[in-house]
Parts: C-alpha cells; structure tokens; sequence
C-alpha cells in the first residue's frame, strides 16, 4: 500500500483531524506571481477565440489550425473579462484594487489560484519554428524557451502504449503545476486541490474540442522526471501531469521514434523568476508527489480499472428525470459566461427539473478520457443530489441512476439544514441552492487497481466533472458553486457509504441567483 492511500485517508478527515502544519497562515503579501514569468523570453501573440465557429464538416476536422489552438487556449485559461462582482467571498474587499483584480476564465480553479502551465511542444509542420513554448494568460501568447523540434524526446517519455500520444502527433501540450503558487495558501492540502485543477483544464478542452469535430486524449501515465528535464525544471517543485497530442491539420506523419542519442537530451535553460521572497516547503506535499511520479512502464493494462468500477446505483422508489432541454448557449460562449454564484443563490424561485436533469446527466457522461480508460469501460463516478428546491421532486437525498435517467430516494427529509452545518467557509448558504450534488470516486480501488498514480486519474476525474457541471450551469442560464470545505466524513454517513471506499470529494451547488445582480461592466468599461 503506497503514500497515496494514507494521504488520500488524511484528505477525508481533514475536517475533523487538520492536516499539518495545522497552524499555518499564508502571507498574502509575499504570493507567488499567478502564472510563471520568463524575463526575456520572445513572445508571440495568438489568435483571438473567433465570435462564432464555424461547424465541422460531417467527418469532422481534419485537426487543429493556429486560430483553433488559440481559440482553445483563450476560452480555457486566457482571461476573458473582469470580475467585480458584489457577492460573498472573502476577497470581495480587495478586487477593486487592480494589483489584486481578478480575471474571469473558462476553467474553474481551487481558491481561482490557476496553477497550471500550458506547455507547447511544436515539432516540424506546424505554424511556429519548432521548440518549447509556454503560454502566458495574461497576454494570450506564447513565449519561446526552447528552439528545436524536441517532439522525439516527448514521444520517448510517453513510451508505447500511450493511445493516440505515442505515434503520429508532431505537436504536443504539456500541462505542469508549479506547486507553489497553490500551496502559498493551502499548503499539504495543495496536491488535493491542483490534481482536480488539471482535470477541470483537460474537460475543458475536451469540451471545446468536440464541439469542433476534434479529440483530446491526454497521456497520464508517461516519464515525468524526463519530461521535467526538457523543461527545465525541478520535478520536485513543478509537475508534470499530463500530455496531449494534437493532431493538426496538413501536417505531415510524425518521424518515427530513433534509437536513443549519445548526446545530451533537449533542455529548456530559461527559468522561470519567481516573486516570492520566501518560498515554503511542506513535507506531505513533496512525499504525495514522489509517490504519484509518472512512468510509462507503469502504464496501466486496458482492463486494470474495471475493478475500480462505480457501485450499482443505491436507493429505492426511483423517480424519473425528463429529457434534457437543449442549452441556450453553444459551449464557447458557456465557458465565457462560467462563474462562481457565491452566496447569490436564492430559494424563492425553484430549480425546473428537466434543468436539473441535463446538468446530472452531462455530469455522468464525463471522464479524463485517458489511455488508462476505455471509451466503453465502466463508470469511475457516482452521483448524488440533495434537492432542496425543484419543481416536481420533494426535498431528499436522491442517487442517479445515468443508465434509466433516474433519481433513487436515499433518505427524504429537507436537507439544508445537513448541508449548512457540514460546511466550513461563509461564502455559501448551502439551503438557498435549489440542489447540491456529489460526486464520489472509489479512491482506494483506483489506488490498489493502478497504482499510486491513479490518485491524479481520481482527482482530475473528480475535477472534469465540476468543469462539466460549471459549463452545463451556465449553458442554460443557472448559477454555480464547487466547493470543497466540507466535512467527507459526515456526508459518507449521510449517504450511507460507511463500510465502503466511495469517497464524497467535492460539493457542486446549483440554482438561481438573485435577479439584477451588481456587477462591473467589463466588456463596456
């Protein structure tokens, strides 16, 4: 039994039992920069998203395009307005103040921290001289630290085996988190948190991606330190999570793989200027990273997570769902208009059902899509609701059924009062939300089926459903929350999941906000 597990145990009862240091508390003054800075590095702008895309001919694209790869890019972590909204969250005293203003993404983020760095890889072919690119969100553009097709040394971490990512791709995207500009806050916790932050990147490109008639297939499993080493950074401080190969279009076959060279491996030598003076390490952390390092011998068979399967759906007297109503807003202009509802939710005006429908159901189909994963393999995640306020359904502890689109009764009873006292920040009044549903994972079945890697399969999973949930929110004009100070351990009694491993890791609240909201104006000012 590896690390993984007796952190992924640390995580459950941190409500209950902190997890160290206990006592820590961030120095706000002395944060790390919100993306990585390369000082003199060249940059190149990227196309905008454009206003409307044009639909993919019936056999789909052939693959990406620069305007693609930018418009990708821009409706996932590029910022897309201000937000200055008056609402319930801590920060809200501070955002006025441009040194502390926050920007509106496609993606949602722990604490909107946004710790991951998009990489680019290009090899021969594409629109950019070969190299190693970073994107910076602040400008929407590449800046170039590396100059030489390195896309064989990305294939050689990847190693065979890696699905779509081993063979004809000559661009990639690597995704790393510097853990420091997260754990500057959340400390051990930090890990928990930026895992689901990958997995809630991912969704959404592969969100945005289908809806242009292409496929995103991240690699998880792959030579991590390798890949580190090209990039030019410290394993131990930034990680490598996951690769994507993109297949553009007119591009030529990728060469194949040659033997190993004499010389010395590709490495990125610009670095990164961190702003912090004083930069913390913490032990869990470090031990949680170590033990969930990427190697592609370690690469998963096809069957392995069968056994990790979600539990047949619980519940008695099933009700069902109506059909999902089709979305008012295409997936693009959703991700623009994602947003965290903080405290703006209100009871008066009820949830319809077939809203509630489409938002459960879009939630079960989701996963990572990995080469861990078969595309007709079993589910990862179970759903739960507990409705406080929908049309048609009495207050309850429901569980999904995705197979007959239904609502099983776990326990009746309004459940605010439940939801309110297990919820640790002020930011929310959990009974205001029409509905708040969990999804859970079996942890330690993915852990013992694959590995201590698998822990970042949980977490991104866990985090490409929240990403599924906040765009199919706001795809039919209803506000949302995730949220994850909660206390696990009550909800595994409430749901009655004592006695098993199915793992409540994340609340999702959803509903109608209060109308005539004060906003800033952003695209007017």
């Amino acid at each position: 039994m590896g690390y993984a597990h007796a952190y992924a145990n640390d995580i459950m009862y941190r409500g209950r039992i902190p997890m160290e240091p206990a006592d820590f508390v961030p120095d706000w003054a002395d944060r790390p920069r919100k993306a990585k800075f390369y000082p003199g590095a060249e940059t190149f702008p990227l196309p905008a998203a454009p206003a409307a895309a044009a639909a993919p001919g019936a056999g789909g694209r052939r693959g990406f395009t620069l305007p693609l790869l930018g418009g990708m890019l821009q409706d996932s972590y590029g910022f897309t307005g201000r937000r200055l909204a008056v609402q319930a969250n801590t920060d809200l005293a501070a955002l006025p103040h441009y040194t502390h203003a926050n920007w509106s993404r496609g993606t949602a983020s722990g604490g909107g921290l946004y710790p991951v760095s998009v990489y680019w890889a290009a090899g021969a072919g594409g629109p950019f001289m070969p190299g190693v690119y970073h994107y910076t969100p602040h400008h929407h553009a590449m800046r170039r630290l590396l100059t030489g097709d390195v896309t064989g040394e990305v294939r050689a971490a990847l190693g065979a085996g890696a699905g779509g990512a081993d063979g004809g791709a000559g661009q990639y995207l690597i995704l790393g988190v510097k853990y420091w500009q997260n754990a500057f806050k959340y400390n051990s916790f930090s890990f928990h948190a930026v895992s689901m932050d990958v997995g809630a990147l991912l969704q959404t490109w592969r969100l945005w991606a289908h809806g242009q008639g292409l496929r995103i297939a991240p690699a998880l499993w792959f030579d991590e330190e390798r890949l580190a080493a090209l990039l030019g950074v410290e394993s131990r401080d930034e990680g490598v999570f996951a690769v994507l190969p993109l297949e553009w279009a007119d591009a030529a076959p990728a060469p194949a793989a040659s033997a190993a060279s004499t010389d010395a491996a590709p490495a990125v030598r610009r670095r990164d200027r961190e702003r912090s003076r004083t930069v913390l390490e913490f032990e869990t952390l470090h031990r949680i990273h170590e033990a969930t390092l990427g190697r592609a011998a370690d690469r998963p068979a096809p069957h392995a997570l069968d056994a990790a399967a979600a539990f047949p759906v619980r519940g008695t007297d099933p009700l069902a769902l109506p059909a999902v109503p089709d979305a008012a807003l295409d997936t693009a202009a959703a991700l623009r208009a994602r947003r965290s509802s903080f405290g703006r939710f209100e009871a008066s005006r009820p949830l319809g059902a077939p809203e509630l429908a489409a938002t459960l159901a879009a939630c079960a189909r989701t996963s990572v899509g990995c080469e861990a994963e078969r595309p007709d393999g079993p589910r990862l995640t179970a759903l739960y609701a507990f409705v406080n306020h929908v049309e048609g359904i009495e207050p309850g502890t429901y569980a999904y059924d995705p197979g007959a689109h239904t609502l099983r009764l776990v326990a009746a009873g309004p459940p605010g009062p439940f939801l309110q006292r297990t919820y640790f920040l002020s930011n929310y009044n959990l009974e205001q939300a029409a509905a708040v549903v969990v999804p859970t994972v079996r942890t330690t079945a993915v852990l013992d089926a694959v590995g201590d890697r698998g822990y970042r399969l949980v977490n991104a999973t866990i985090g490409a459903v929240a990403q599924t949930f906040y765009t199919t929110a706001a795809a039919h004009g209803l506000g949302a929350g995730v949220a994850l100070g909660f206390d696990n351990v009550a909800y595994v009694e409430e749901l009655g999941l004592s006695g098993t491993d199915e793992a409540p890791l994340l609340i999702m609240l959803l509903g109608h906000e209060r109308p005539r909201p004060a906003d800033f104006r952003h695209e007017i000012a």
